[in-house]
C-alpha cells in the first residue's frame, strides 16, 4: 500500500521537513521551501535486500579496459580531462539558448562513428524537433538514436533492452519517477531521478550526460546534492547573446577542475576555438588609454586577455562596477593604489571589464587592473607590446603567481616585446623576442608602465 505525506523541500540544498519554514536550517536560505508529495512504500522496508558486497584490494581492480572515449572536440576533451569515462555522469548547465543541447547533439554525432550505440533522450522537445536540429547541424541522423520520454522507469527499460555506450538526458528537470508523486522538476523528483540514472551508469558502464537548468542567479536549478552525485559539472559562463561560449569544469573527478574550453556559435552549431588568445586580443589599431593585456591561467592553459578600466566623475555616490572581475577585489586594489601609489579615486566612478566574456578568478590580474586604472586617469595609453601580471598585496608588494614562465612564453608567442612581472617570476631562460622586467613594489611598477 502506498502512503503519501506532504513534505517541504529546500530548493537550494534539498533538505526536507514536515512543516514549512521561512529559513532552511541546513543552508540558511530564506523562502526556499516548496511543497511536495512524497510517497513511501510500506512493504519496501520488509522486502528482502541484496547481500552486501565484499571489499576488494585496489590492486586487484582491472583498469586495462578503462579507456577514454574521445569526443573529437579538442576543447571539450580538454575540459573533461581527456574525454568521456565509461560509467561517468556529466552535468552540463547554462542559460537558456546558450548551446547546451546543440553541443551534446554534436558530440553524439561525432561519437556515432566510433561508439556502438548513442542515445539522445529528450524531455522538452519532440523527436521531429530534435531531428530537424540534427539535420541543420550536419549530424549523422541515421546513427543517433532519439527517444522522447520523461519517465525514468521507461528510460531505464530502454537502456536495459538496447544498452548504448553514451546517453544524453535533456533535461534532468523534466524527468520523473513513479516512486514519487510530486511534479517533475521538484526537488525530490530531480534528486531521485538523477540517483537512478547515476546508479544505472555505474552498474552498466554507460556514460551519461545530463542537461541542467539554471536559476536567475546562474546556479543549477534543483537540489545542491545533484552536483555532488555526478562526477563532472560543466558550466557555460558566457551570455547567450555573445558569439563565444566559455565552458568551465567546476568539478571533475577524472581531470583538472577550472579547466575551460572556448567555442564560437555559428550557423552550423558550436565550433571550437583553437587559439583563444588571438580572439580575445582582437583590438583596434589605435592606442587607447585604460587598456592593458595580462595572462590569466585557466586550468592548465595560459590565456591572454585584455583588461579595460574607465574612471569618470561621479554624479552621485561613487560606483564600482566590474565584469569578469570580483568587485570586492577591485575595491581593495583601489585602496592599495591610494595608500602606496598616492593615486586617489575618491569621488570617481570606476568600471573594470575583461574583454570577451572571460571571468578571471585568480589574483594574477591585480597589477594589470591597477595599470589600466592609472592609464585612464592619466589619459596615457599603455604600450601595446607590454604584458603585465602579478598579485598585489595590501602592503603594496608584488607577489608571484603560479606558472610564471608559461605566461611569459604565451606572451612571446603572440608577439609581445616586453613583460612586467613579479621579480620572483622572472624566468631563468627568457624566451626569444621578449624582455622581462621584474618588480617588487606597486609604485615602482606603475612608474615603469
Amino acid at each position: 500500500m502506498v502512503k503519501q505525506r506532504i513534505i517541504y523541500a529546500c530548493t537550494q540544498c534539498g533538505a526536507s521537513t514536515r512543516q514549512w519554514r521561512g529559513q532552511c536550517p541546513d543552508c540558511g536560505a530564506w523562502n526556499s521551501f516548496e511543497e511536495g508529495v512524497e510517497a513511501t512504500v510500506g512493504a519496501r522496508s520488509r522486502a528482502p535486500t541484496a547481500p552486501p558486497g565484499r571489499p576488494v584490494a585496489a590492486s586487484s581492480v582491472d583498469l586495462a579496459s578503462d579507456t577514454r572515449i574521445e569526443t573529437h572536440s579538442t576543447e571539450l576533451d580538454r575540459v573533461l580531462g581527456g574525454g568521456l569515462v565509461a560509467g561517468a555522469v556529466v552535468l552540463v548547465g547554462g542559460e537558456p539558448g546558450i548551446g547546451k543541447s546543440t553541443l551534446l547533439l554534436q558530440v553524439l554525432g561525432r561519437l556515432a562513428g566510433d561508439v556502438a550505440g548513442v542515445l539522445y533522450v529528450t524531455g522538452e522537445e519532440s523527436i521531429r524537433q530534435v531531428a530537424l536540429r540534427a539535420k541543420r547541424l550536419g549530424v549523422a541522423e541515421d546513427r543517433v538514436q532519439l527517444l522522447a520520454e520523461t519517465r525514468v522507469e521507461s528510460i531505464l527499460e530502454v537502456l536495459g533492452r538496447e544498452p548504448p555506450r553514451v546517453v544524453v538526458i535533456d533535461s534532468i528537470q523534466t524527468m520523473f519517477t513513479d516512486v514519487l508523486q510530486s511534479a517533475p522538476g521538484s526537488v525530490a523528483q530531480v534528486r531521485e531521478s538523477a540517483a537512478r540514472l547515476v546508479r544505472h551508469a555505474k552498474d552498466h558502464a554507460v556514460s551519461v550526460l545530463l542537461v541542467g537548468h539554471v536559476t536567475k542567479d546562474g546556479a543549477l536549478a534543483g537540489p545542491r546534492v545533484l552536483e555532488h552525485m555526478v562526477d563532472t559539472v560543466l558550466y557555460f559562463e558566457s551570455e547567450a547573446d555573445r558569439r563565444f561560449r566559455v565552458i568551465r569544469a567546476v568539478k571533475n573527478r577524472f581531470g583538472a577542475a577550472n579547466e575551460i574550453g572556448i567555442f564560437a556559435m555559428t550557423g552550423k552549431g558550436l565550433r571550437e576555438v583553437r587559439n583563444p588568445s588571438a580572439i580575445f586580443l582582437a583590438r583596434g589599431s589605435g592606442d587607447v588609454a585604460g587598456s592593458v593585456v595580462t595572462v590569466a591561467r585557466e586550468g592548465s592553459r595560459p590565456l591572454l586577455v585584455e583588461i579595460q578600466a574607465l574612471v569618470d566623475e561621479a554624479s552621485g555616490p561613487p560606483r564600482r562596477l566590474t565584469v569578469g572581475i570580483d568587485q570586492g577585489r577591485l575595491n581593495m586594489l583601489l585602496a592599495v593604489l591610494h595608500r602606496h601609489a598616492g593615486i586617489s579615486t575618491q569621488g570617481l566612478d570606476v568600471y573594470a571589464n575583461v574583454v570577451g566574456g572571460v571571468r578571471i578568478g585568480e589574483t594574477s590580474a591585480d597589477l594589470a587592473i591597477l595599470a589600466a586604472v592609472r592609464s585612464t586617469l592619466s589619459t596615457r595609453p599603455v604600450d601595446r607590446g607590454l604584458m603585465v601580471y602579478g598579485e598585489v598585496g595590501l602592503a603594496g608588494e608584488i607577489r608571484p603567481v603560479p606558472g610564471g614562465e608559461e605566461r611569459v612564453r604565451e606572451a612571446a608567442k603572440h608577439g609581445f616585446s616586453k613583460a612586467l612581472v613579479p621579480i620572483a617570476n622572472v624566468p631563468r631562460r627568457t624566451p626569444g623576442g621578449i624582455e622581462v622586467v621584474g618588480v617588487e613594489r606597486v609604485e615602482r611598477a606603475l612608474d615603469l608602465i
